[in-house]
């Protein structure tokens, strides 16, 4: 079963692109920005979550 930090960190990284995207199409660098941080935020939680899941498949 998957770590609740791989799903949800899997969602910011959609989300990320989609806002990243927006803001291109738009123009808007600060949106751009945001979405970009939010991809980076996303792929490190979902790293988290794979070390977890990792451990606990060690355990």
């Amino acid at each position: 079963m998957a770590d609740h930090d791989r799903i949800e960190g899997a969602a910011k990284n959609m989300g990320g692109k989609v806002k990243e995207g927006v803001g291109k199409m738009t123009g808007d660098t600060k949106l751009q920005a945001e979405g970009k941080a939010d991809q980076v935020e996303g792929k490190v939680q979902n790293t988290v979550g794979g070390v977890k899941d990792s451990l606990r498949d060690k355990a």
